[in-house]
């Protein structure tokens, strides 16, 4: 849960800072290193977080692996913490797949689908759970009434579950996979979660509702601390839903104070490449809606729109070839400073996904979490609470721009360019939040009943405030951020300055 300082998040961030640490001290032999950060992160000799240290450690192993952007090893392997560590300074082995891993011998193997008779049990008379069982699998304790299912009978069809007066029959999920909305979690022949990789879409729902910290993506903080020591200019390219995540107290101008006493050349508001995008989301749905396409789905999501695509192909032309706000920001950046390097700092991990592609890798260098980008900021004992604003200001976004980070955002701004070109134009408008929810959208528009209407998708319920790299709860980020957005010198996403420079980046 975002906002509750738990020890996954606790041990997460230690990660984090000390993969930080090392590639700041060029002097330290990262192979030897890395081998003794375990017992620097759990030290002594009993564990804190489970009853085995070993076990503790081994896990926290593989984490500052793939937090190196390393390979994820099974308990098979018997190599070595270092092994291949050479390649997390090469870029053609940065991000390689699988992002989001299970680290099986950090799962508690948690029962899916299973039907639990509680201690809320009353052995009442009536036991209707007993009547109503398909298979008999219900029987009464003959020595204090209570019921108890026998699991070689149990369909976990929850009958049982709808009937019971004391609520006190229920349906065990594993979280991960009932967090998951693209059903990509199954369970091996060990009975620890698995990963479907051909269904998943990397939104890292399953990585942020894990209670045993056993899901984790690969990271990126070695290589851009490393691309700023090489003398890089390396810009940060932040998104929209950053406001309040480092602090209530941390301003647009302190955290651009912060990000170029880390050595970034500069910093940028991915809500100008959001203005674009609605920009370019406007035209395209004047043009092709209900001409061309029965519907549009918007674009600046990877999970959800990934999403449509696999599971409605035959819609996915549907879905907006406009650019993300993420590329769009990069392919900004670029123009202005051609030899740039360009990080994109956001609360999403299906980013690292978009950019692994094609068509984004040559826009987007790097991509960092928020939470990620907090280890750095330790790591160098930046206090963003009380460095001075940067005078330079912020970026010239729009309202509607910023408020792309939350919910209903994205369309509100496509259709309000398009109201300010078409006053009378009517543009009937649904959204979704999360991928169960994307997924019967879909499935209805499928079904014609969302012809002539805007489609927005959100992987993560509340937004991209609500990404598995944020920090804070996300009803206080949605707050944070829709009185920045009011902030803005312009309401609307076509008003700005930099809009004029779209035909220049989508040609």
């Amino acid at each position: 849960m975002r906002g509750v300082e738990t020890r996954i998040q606790e041990i997460r961030h230690k990660i984090f800072l000390e993969i930080a640490r090392m590639a700041y001290h060029t002097e330290w032999p990262v192979e030897k290193h890395i081998e003794e950060l375990p017992y620097k992160i759990i030290p002594g000799e009993v564990g804190n977080y489970r009853n085995d240290i070993f076990l503790e450690r081994a896990i926290v192993g593989e984490r500052l692996r793939l937090a190196m952007g390393l390979p994820y090893r099974s308990a098979a392997e018997h190599t070595s913490l270092s092994d291949h560590i050479e390649d997390a300074d090469k870029e053609e082995t940065y991000y390689t797949p699988p992002l989001i891993n299970v680290i099986k011998f950090a799962c508690n193997g948690c029962k899916d689908n299973h039907v639990l008779v509680t201690e809320g049990c009353q052995g009442c008379l009536a036991h209707p759970c007993v009547e109503v069982c398909p298979k008999g699998a219900i029987s009464l304790d003959r020595y204090n009434g209570r019921s108890r299912i026998d699991y070689d009978k149990c369909i976990s069809c929850g009958r049982c579950i709808d009937v019971c007066a004391y609520h006190a029959i229920i349906r065990q999920v594993r979280p991960c996979a009932a967090a998951c909305g693209m059903d990509a979690i199954r369970t091996d022949e060990n009975g620890k979660a698995d990963i479907d990789y051909d269904r998943c879409v990397s939104c890292g729902m399953c990585l942020v509702n894990c209670p045993f910290g056993a899901i984790a993506d690969k990271s990126q903080i070695f290589q851009v601390i490393r691309a700023i020591q090489s003398g890089k200019r390396v810009y940060a390219a932040v998104a929209p839903a950053f406001v309040g995540q480092f602090g209530a107290k941390v301003t647009p101008g302190k955290l651009r104070a912060a990000m170029k006493q880390l050595g970034f050349a500069d910093v940028f508001e991915v809500a100008i490449g959001a203005d674009l995008c609605a920009a370019q989301e406007a035209e395209d749905f004047l043009s092709e809606v209900p001409e061309k396409l029965p519907f549009m789905g918007t674009s600046c999501c990877p999970a959800w729109s990934v999403m449509a695509k696999k599971l409605f192909p035959e819609y996915a032309n549907c879905i907006s070839m406009a650019l993300t706000p993420m590329t769009l920001t990069a392919r900004l950046i670029k123009r202005q400073h051609p030899h740039a390097k360009v990080v994109f700092i956001g609360p999403c991990s299906a980013k690292k996904l978009e950019a692994r592609r094609r068509t984004v890798r040559s826009e987007v260098d790097f991509v960092l979490t928020f939470e990620e980008m907090a280890g750095i900021f330790d790591a160098k004992h930046v206090d963003l609470q009380s460095i001075e604003e940067d005078p330079a200001g912020v970026n010239d976004a729009s309202t509607d721009g910023r408020n792309f980070a939350v919910s209903g955002g994205v369309a509100k701004a496509v259709v309000n360019v398009i109201k300010s070109k078409y006053p009378d134009r009517e543009v009937p408008v649904v959204n979704a939040e999360g991928l169960r929810e994307c997924r019967q959208m879909m499935a209805l528009a499928k079904a014609g009943k969302y012809d002539g209407y805007l489609l927005e998708g959100m992987a993560c319920p509340g937004g991209c405030v609500a990404g598995a790299g944020t920090m804070q709860p996300i009803k206080r980020s949605q707050v944070a951020v829709n009185l920045y957005a009011k902030q803005a010198n312009h309401q609307k996403a076509d008003e700005t300055e930099y809009v004029k420079e779209l035909n220049k980046l989508v040609d």
